[in-house]
């Protein structure tokens, strides 16, 4: 083989591994750009779905406080109902009182 040949050989096998060299940078580059993307993404998703609890919170917590009105306004009125009752019959119960009290004598 000539000098010249072999000098050919010797510089293609340079330029083959500058080549491999620069597939590998690039490489781990984009190994890099991707999990840097990946973690930016997975932010993204997180912060977003944080927000959406939020709002399901908040829309759970009216929810709640209106029910909570609702059950407190029929207790309210379900009391007044029952004090008119024992009220109407406050007089009726007293005259049942003197007249056991007045017969037993």
């Amino acid at each position: 083989m000539s000098l010249e040949a072999i000098q050919k050989v010797a510089d293609a096998e340079r330029e083959g591994q500058r080549r491999i060299a620069e597939a590998q940078t690039e490489a781990r580059q984009l190994v890099a750009d991707a999990q840097k993307n990946g973690e930016a993404l997975i932010k993204e998703v997180r912060a977003g779905a944080a927000e959406e609890q939020k709002k399901l919170m908040r829309r759970a917590e009216e929810r709640a406080a209106i029910k909570a009105k609702e059950i407190d306004d029929k207790a309210r009125a379900e009391g007044d109902t029952l004090r008119k009752n024992a009220q109407a019959r406050l007089d009726e119960a007293a005259d049942y009182i003197v007249r056991r009290v007045v017969g037993a004598e």
